[in-house]
């Protein structure tokens, strides 16, 4: 331990032997720095500051009691000829409390340099302070001296070891430490609870408390938010409700931290409507409860509420912190709604927050989402501080919004940077190949991931090097990349094939890729619809009627198409062929004149893509009330000339959208954005940046 040492006396010599006990009721008397001074003046004058006993305890009230007399502390203890341990140890308490660790080690350096021997309170003192800086090697050392001390097995000392081996990484070695302890108290499990908490080791959390409760051992509301953050993490309902239950029935309600963590459990585990109903009957919201509900909903894809939530939130004048913002902007990329996400990022510069990595992952990762490239490369550029993950945003952000090329040169600035690309930085980058058309480079990267990177390729890799194959037309290639798959292929990568085949009209990989998938997902309406596609392609118009037939008779409905659009901060939903906005009857003139213009400018309406029970006369119109269409339609009757329209889609978006937005956007002279279930489609000057295959 090689530490700068505080000023301390040059030695130290034996106690004194205890002397007059009436100082405390003089140091009971200070409240202010003032009545510190005229009080030790009065102990000096009176000629009892010398002695050890009331020394200290001015030293107490000078380094503990009152703040910012921390330098007239070090003063006191300077001017004390034989310092005890007990003096020792307020000072070391009194550097920890003012966040000066190092100083507090120093302090024990010289105490063991002065001879003074340490008791079981320095130790437990110091070994905090190793949990604090994660200095694993001091703590080995304490450890080693409290052994020598014979204060290793003080229950007082055993719990600061079990939460410094855990807190420096080590929680096998706490574990040990627990389980020889002959007793154990409700510090000691909750200082094992803690090294497996900051471990993120949720199931022995769990485990450990179910062993609690066989012993039948008493816990308090310390453990209970332990374990209901673990329970949260790892989905367990059961202990959950228990838990919630033993809380109701013991009137332990009024704890506000303790059914924040009632609240954040429930929201994590699924129950978001029981998190709402505790929260909304709390009889005050912090910031971390308002941050745990509006998690909630954005963790259940109820993104439109945690915004709601977020707005009541700026109601109630709570501030939000880092938790609030990430799971805001997650709502905002998730939506669409760039302009809330624009304005939490003013707000985070307006308030000086600090962008943590977490946080500017988040920007970046809600610009990405939006469409906004150029603002999410900013915001990554202007991050203080990055990590893997940030890049694999930024490369995935790129590689969904075309811009393939682009992506890969950012893998190679990781590389550079020596960030180690993880799983999710190969699933961005292997996309980004397949949306540029690189299969050759694809093929290596896919092959290095294990042998280079040391990555174990998931369905998801697999499934992109299918995509990689299929888009480029090399369809045969690709059906034998599934076969010889080391893993059971799943629907979606058949379904990459089925989508491959419908673009280069392969029939016969196309019906083998539903017939795979009917095996495992045979309700998915989509699957059908692509067949079909490919049959009416190439002409096959019967085939393509028994497909949608087949889909009639086994009861297989589309999933309706929904579109949101974000206006002036508010976001408005469109549903296919959807009367219900109060504004219906001009949007569905505005979609007639827009469908006359297209129609000038050579579009025919593909009626194949019409709802399957849409009568003859009714599929034109069908297909041109699909939900992106409202929805442009809506954004073209309420936005500025020139201004970029932006569309967020649930499913894929259809041929025949396709094509209608294209032209939109040189007749009307508008870039419009649409971000649908597979991609960003960026349509500018009558093209669209997926070069027609998506």
């Amino acid at each position: 331990m090689a530490f700068a040492p505080a000023v301390l006396p040059a030695k130290s010599a034996p106690p004194l032997p205890p002397t007059a006990n009436h100082k405390t009721i003089i140091l009971e008397q200070c409240r202010t720095l003032r009545d510190l001074h005229q009080i030790h003046a009065r102990l000096i004058k009176t000629g009892t500051a010398r002695l050890p006993s009331v020394a200290e305890n001015l030293l107490e009230c000078s380094a503990l009691l009152l703040p910012g007399s921390l330098d007239y502390a070090l003063e006191i203890f300077r001017a004390a000829p034989r310092p005890h341990a007990q003096a020792y140890n307020i000072l070391i308490r009194a550097f920890i409390r003012n966040n000066s660790p190092q100083e507090a080690l120093g302090l024990f350096l010289r105490m063991l340099a002065c001879s003074v021997p340490p008791d079981k309170h320095t130790f437990s003192c110091v070994l905090k302070v190793c949990s604090r800086l994660r200095a694993l090697q001091d703590g080995k050392q304490l450890h080693a001296h409290a052994v020598k001390r014979g204060l290793a097995s003080e229950e007082f000392v055993v719990n600061s070891l079990i939460h410094m081996y855990a807190s420096c990484g080590e929680v096998v070695v706490a574990r040990k430490l627990f389980d020889g302890m002959p007793k154990r108290g409700i510090v000691t499990w909750n200082a094992m609870f803690a090294g497996y908490f900051k471990a993120g080791d949720w199931g022995e959390v769990v485990e450990l408390f179910r062993g609690m409760l066989e012993l039948g051992m008493a816990f308090d509301e310390v453990t209970l938010i332990s374990v209901l953050t673990a329970c949260g993490r790892m989905g367990v309902l059961d202990l959950g409700k228990w838990i919630d239950d033993y809380v109701e029935a013991n009137g332990l309600k009024r704890c506000q931290n303790l059914v924040t963590a009632l609240v954040d459990m429930f929201a994590k585990c699924g129950e978001v409507d029981k998190a709402r109903r505790l929260f909304d009957k709390m009889p005050s919201r912090d910031v971390v409860a308002w941050s745990a509900m509006i998690s909630g909903y954005n963790q259940a894809n109820r993104c439109r509420e945690a915004l709601a939530l977020f707005h009541v939130m700026q109601k109630a004048k709570v501030d939000p912190n880092e938790v609030t913002m990430v799971s805001v902007l997650s709502s905002c990329a998730n939506l669409g709604a760039l302009e809330t996400g624009k304005w939490v990022h003013s707000y985070i510069k307006k308030k000086q927050l600090h962008v943590t990595v977490n946080l500017g992952t988040a920007l970046v990762d809600f610009y990405a989402k939006c469409g906004c490239m150029e603002s999410a490369l900013e915001t990554f550029e202007e991050m203080p501080n990055k990590n893997a993950w940030s890049w694999s945003v930024l490369i995935q952000g790129l590689a969904s919004n075309g811009q393939g090329r682009e992506a890969l040169k950012v893998f190679s600035l990781m590389l550079e940077a020596e960030f180690q690309p993880t799983d999710v930085t190969f699933i961005g980058v292997l996309s980004a190949c397949s949306h540029a058309g690189l299969v050759e480079e694809g093929q290596i990267l896919f092959d290095s991931m294990c042998s280079k990177y040391g990555v174990q390729p998931r369905i998801e890799h697999y499934g992109c090097m299918v995509d990689l194959l299929g888009r480029a037309g090399l369809i045969e290639e690709a059906y034998h990349f599934i076969k010889s798959m080391p893993i059971e292929p799943n629907a979606v990568v058949w379904r990459t094939l089925l989508a491959s085949c419908k673009i280069h009209k392969n029939v016969n990989f196309g019906e083998e890729s539903l017939k795979q998938i009917i095996k495992l997902e045979p309700r998915h309406s989509g699957d059908y619809i692509l067949l079909s596609n490919i049959y009416a392609l190439v002409g096959r118009w019967e085939d393509a009627v028994s497909v949608r037939n087949q889909m009639k008779e086994r009861g297989i409905t589309k999933i309706p198409g929904c579109s949101l659009i974000e206006l002036d901060g508010t976001i408005f939903e469109f549903f296919a062929e959807d009367s219900s906005h109060p504004q219906s009857k001009e949007i569905f003139s505005k979609v007639n004149e827009i469908i006359t213009k297209l129609k000038l400018a050579g579009y025919v309406p593909n009626v194949a893509e019409a709802r399957l029970d849409a009568e003859e006369d009714e599929k034109e119109v069908s297909v041109s009330h699909h939900s992106e269409k409202l929805a442009i339609a809506f954004g073209l009757m309420k936005s500025p000339p020139g201004a970029v329209i932006r569309v967020s889609k649930n499913l894929r978006v259809c041929t025949d959208c396709h094509l209608a937005t294209k032209l939109i956007s040189k007749v009307y002279k508008r870039e419009i954005v649409v971000r649908d279930r597979n991609r960003f489609h960026h349509f500018k000057y009558g093209s669209c940046s997926c070069n027609d295959y998506w």
